[in-house]
């Protein structure tokens, strides 16, 4: 009998572990009521799917998630996952901030296994709760062998989406995720998953070669660990190229390590809307010392005349710009007078709370406003192989 695979649950509250008065509620719950042992016990049949166990990492409503809980889920993610009895991870969530810490993790991941997200719309008592469902499927994903390589999924109502894309779009109904500049990863139709998008993972024989386009120098003396996507961290004068034929797949992501990070630096969001005071709260977050900004614009990114010296003062002061756009779908391309003359980034396919994300991410490796450009070009120019980066090298500057 083949040996069913291990997957480990974390839980971290949310309306999933949520509990109302009334089975009929689906607002003025409590998030965050129900443990871990409690969640894996309320779905029949989920025992078959996979041997289980778990944690209780937090118990809150994830409008109450905090950086700080991000960096620790991160540790303990890739810390679960360097074991080699672990196949898979669940990580159980409040949808309101489910598509902030998919990403934060991807960025921050260290493993080729799955890690699916799941949550839910309705709390675990009212009638018709979806939770159960989506911890089922989000099991048999972390279960999946060909989930392997596809980075962080979240798993919602019979989809699974790619961090980097996916994004909560409706505050009420059960299918509120969607993969806004692309489509799903794949779908769950009774208890089979159809994957939409081919996963090379298992025929690294026909990676192409890396871009031409340096995104970073390999490592002189690199060397894979054993169940490990990370690589040496000593750059030499060669480009990725140079190592294309090797036996693993390199391609135009970085990887972050968190393990020496207490705090994320301080990324201010401004919403840019008509008749608002944007120079203010720019000159507010430069006078509180804001490491960075990302500016929500309107339409692709579009800046007011009245921005233009304070962006001007942003960039002399070397805090970087990120103009992000209040649209749900498409990509910020923004003009060369803006980049060139006001130095700002565009953040690509990115929405402002997740270049918020990378942008924090990145000053923890550089202060350099061009080498932050040039992550997030790499970041949103890149066109993953199944919906992720297979491979991912650590960029330290």
């Amino acid at each position: 009998m083949k040996q069913k695979p291990h997957v480990y649950i974390i839980a971290t509250g949310g309306t999933i572990a949520g509990q109302a008065a009334s089975p009929s509620a689906t607002v003025g719950y409590k998030a965050g009521e129900l443990t871990v042992g409690q969640l894996i016990a309320s779905v029949p049949g989920l025992d078959q799917l996979a041997d289980l166990s778990g944690e209780q990492l937090c118990n809150i409503d994830s409008k109450d998630m905090q950086e700080s809980i991000w960096l620790q889920l991160a540790r303990r993610v890739n810390e679960i996952a360097a074991r080699s009895d672990v196949d898979g991870i669940v990580i159980t969530h409040g949808t309101d901030t489910m598509e902030e810490t998919a990403y934060f993790l991807q960025l921050a991941m260290q493993t080729e296994k799955p890690v699916a997200l799941t949550g839910a719309m309705r709390p675990a008592s009212a009638i018709s709760a979806d939770g159960p469902m989506n911890l089922w499927q989000a099991v048999k994903t972390a279960a999946d062998e060909n989930a392997k390589g596809r980075g962080v999924l979240v798993v919602m109502n019979g989809q699974i989406d790619a961090a980097k894309n996916v994004v909560k779009t409706n505050a009420n109904t059960l299918q509120t995720f969607r993969s806004v500049n692309s489509g799903p990863e794949g779908v769950i139709v009774g208890e089979k998953i159809f994957w939409q998008r081919k996963n090379y993972f298992f025929e690294e024989k026909n990676f192409p070669a890396v871009r031409e386009n340096k995104i970073a120098q390999a490592p002189e003396n690199f060397s894979l660990k054993q169940n490990s996507d990370s690589l040496n961290k000593n750059f030499s004068s060669k480009n990725l190229c140079d190592i294309a034929n090797k036996n693993f797949c390199l391609a135009t992501k970085y990887f972050f390590s968190t393990e020496n990070i207490s705090c994320l630096p301080d990324v201010k969001i401004i919403y840019g809307y008509v008749g608002g005071d944007d120079q203010l709260f720019f000159n507010a977050a430069l006078q509180n010392g804001a490491k960075g900004i990302v500016y929500a614009a309107c339409g692709n990114g579009s800046v007011p005349e009245k921005l233009e010296d304070v962006l001007k003062k942003a960039a002399s002061s070397g805090v970087p710009v990120v103009i992000a756009s209040r649209c749900s779908e498409g990509i910020v391309v923004l003009s060369n007078e803006v980049k060139e003359n006001l130095h700002c980034i565009g953040s690509g396919t990115l929405n402002p709370q997740k270049a918020k994300i990378l942008l924090q991410l990145a000053l923890t490796k550089t202060n350099d406003v061009n080498e932050i450009k040039k992550i997030f070009e790499d970041e949103w120019n890149h066109v993953p192989l199944c919906g992720m980066l297979q491979k991912k090298i650590t960029a330290e500057y």
